[in-house]
């Protein structure tokens, strides 16, 4: 992926590592367009970065996102990276007799099916282009996951294996498909208080890092792996992973 000079479309765009990696791609001289599901945030972050355009965009909703990709498609032409990068998490017990399923479908629908159809729809415009990116942040939870949230690590590594799949598909094209895959970050993604917790990345390192490795194209089989999520990746062929899913299975976010 070129650093500079693209037409970026970022869904998730508000807060997180969505808004820092829209914020630091603007200021690499690139157009760039968020997306979120809340206007004001949106105004917000456009407000703050001029130049930025922002679009709502409900995700969890299918007839949602065929309008905004139609949208996107007659405004931005040129329209040459797609970081799929929104996301939501949760909890579940399965442990419980009664166990309340609501979050686990939108954590499907937004990180999963979303996806899918965005990239799906987004697709030909990509190729279209003599250079373009496709790229979806998943998580180090893709390689070990964590288990008081097994549905939203379940997506994670659904993720991993269809990128793997769609870059073999379009290996002949001009698309590059890339996988941004973070540590536990200081966001909010888990609640605020993750954003604070000690355990945590902090986001302007993990974003720090992220351009440095997109800046100096030392990304290896299309993953894009910070030092501090490679134990995560590598933890079953060092055989860590048991020792890395107990610990993760007392911890609370």
């Amino acid at each position: 992926m070129k650093i500079s000079g693209n037409t970026i479309l970022i869904t998730g765009g508000t807060s997180g590592i969505g808004r820092a990696l829209a914020e630091a791609l603007h200021g690499k001289g690139n157009r760039v367009i968020i997306a979120g599901r809340r206007q004001e945030l949106l105004d917000e972050v456009t407000g703050r970065n001029p130049g930025m355009v922002g679009i709502a965009v409900d995700l969890s909703d299918s007839a949602a996102i065929t309008k905004f990709a139609e949208s996107v498609k007659s405004r931005f032409p040129q329209l040459n990276v797609l970081i799929n990068n929104a996301g939501i998490a949760g909890h579940e017990d399965y442990t419980s007799d009664s166990t309340d399923l609501t979050r686990a479908y939108s954590t499907i629908q937004t990180n999963i099916t979303g996806v899918v159809q965005l990239s799906t729809a987004l697709l030909p415009t990509l190729r279209a282009q003599p250079h373009s990116t496709l790229m979806v942040t998943t998580s180090g939870l893709a390689f070990v996951p964590y288990p008081p949230g097994p549905v939203y690590s379940a997506t994670k590594a659904f993720m991993h294996n269809w990128l793997d799949a769609l870059r073999m598909q379009l290996r002949k094209t001009s698309v590059e498909v890339l996988e941004l895959a973070p540590p536990y970050v200081q966001t909010e993604l888990g609640g605020p208080q993750q954003a604070s917790d000690p355990r945590a990345m902090p986001l302007e390192d993990f974003t720090n890092e992220v351009m440095q490795i997109l800046e100096s194209n030392t990304i290896d089989k299309g993953e894009i792996l910070v030092e501090r999520v490679r134990p995560l990746r590598t933890a079953e062929k060092d055989g860590k992973y048991q020792e890395f899913l107990d610990v993760f299975a007392s911890m609370h976010v």
